[in-house]
């Protein structure tokens, strides 16, 4: 049997006896597996829900002898929104350390799990400065890494050639991932929690606000997390690390996909019911601050166009990229 990532059943992490015992004695429960994990025994395999974790099988699939025989589905009692997120954090709190920016998806995230904080960014940016500041209002304890161009540079040669996709915006949060994850293993942590997801399932992106139908782009970006998943973890794989994402539990996608999409952008406000849940365990000046992206805030947008610039790219990183990636061009 190997195991990458974890397994939870019925609400408890599996120890490895236990998963043993089970897929001995009980293999038809593995379909009621949730958590993050590529499992593999006796010729099958088995992928989470989501496909957090990467694997050569599809997300939520059971392969035995190249066949799909069944598909992974875990079924966990439904919970309010506050509780889904609690249960999220408290089953991968056991270990890692939290990417952290001081925005309320990471805040929240780091406050609840109690796990050491990483924050990075470029000298000067919005990242460092806001996530010192809500490290201290938290009491957290946080390593703050001062990025510099010549990192964001080395992060670009290593990832641009193993992403799924070069579009200057997921080039520049995969270029992110990869130094964050990086300082990770550099502080011996293999588990990464992050607050990736947050904005497709609560409305957290500002083009929410102008939809002319947020019911429907919200449905659309949240069948892209897949993809995104895919990306991110390609990046932090090439530091020997994996993302644990506490917004793509089970419990927290069930919870937030019937909350109306007029109620996740509400008077000007994204990511409101999230904010809301949030307020009760963090200062409210840091639950309903509104963060840049990362890829701004960290400053490494900006040392990509500058990149791209220097190079005869003046107006166009797309085609900067796509010379420095002539495959995906």
């Amino acid at each position: 049997m190997k195991l990458r990532g974890w397994i939870e059943y019925e609400g408890r992490r599996l120890t490895l006896p236990e998963l043993e015992e089970i897929l001995a004695d009980h293999p038809e429960q593995v379909i009621r597996f949730g958590g993050e994990f590529l499992l593999s025994w006796d010729g099958c395999t088995a992928r989470d829900l989501y496909g957090i974790v990467p694997g050569d099988i599809e997300p939520g699939a059971v392969v035995c002898n190249g066949t799909m025989v069944c598909g992974i589905r875990p079924d966990p009692p439904e919970t309010d929104l506050d509780d889904a997120i609690l249960t999220a954090v408290r089953l991968r709190s056991d270990e890692g350390i939290c990417a952290f920016s001081g925005g309320v998806d990471s805040s929240l995230v780091a406050f609840l799990s109690g796990r050491p904080c990483l924050a990075v960014g470029l000298a000067g940016s919005h990242d460092l400065a806001h996530a010192r500041r809500a490290a201290t209002l938290m009491d957290l304890s946080c390593t703050f890494v001062e990025l510099t161009e010549r990192d964001v540079c080395e992060a670009l040669d290593a990832v641009l050639p193993v992403i799924p996709d070069t579009d200057p915006t997921g080039a520049a949060i995969a270029l992110t991932q990869y130094l964050i994850t990086r300082a990770a293993r550099e502080l011996g942590h293999e588990r990464v929690l992050s607050g990736q997801g947050a904005d497709e399932l609560f409305g957290g992106y500002a083009r929410y606000l102008f939809s002319p139908d947020l019911e429907r782009e919200l449905e659309h970006d949240i069948t892209g997390l897949r993809r995104q998943a895919l990306r991110d973890q390609t990046a932090a794989g090439l530091n020997g690390t994996l993302l644990s994402l506490p917004y793509l539990d089970v419990r927290v996608v069930r919870a937030a996909r019937v909350i109306p999409a007029a109620e996740k952008v509400l008077d000007g406000v994204r990511k409101k019911p999230l904010r809301d849940v949030a307020a009760r365990h963090i200062p409210p000046e840091i639950a309903y601050y509104e963060k840049k992206a990362m890829q701004y805030g960290t400053g490494i947008w900006k040392v990509l166009r500058k990149m791209a610039r220097n190079n005869g790219y003046k107006r166009s990183l797309q085609g900067y990229l796509d010379q420095k990636r002539p495959d995906r061009g």
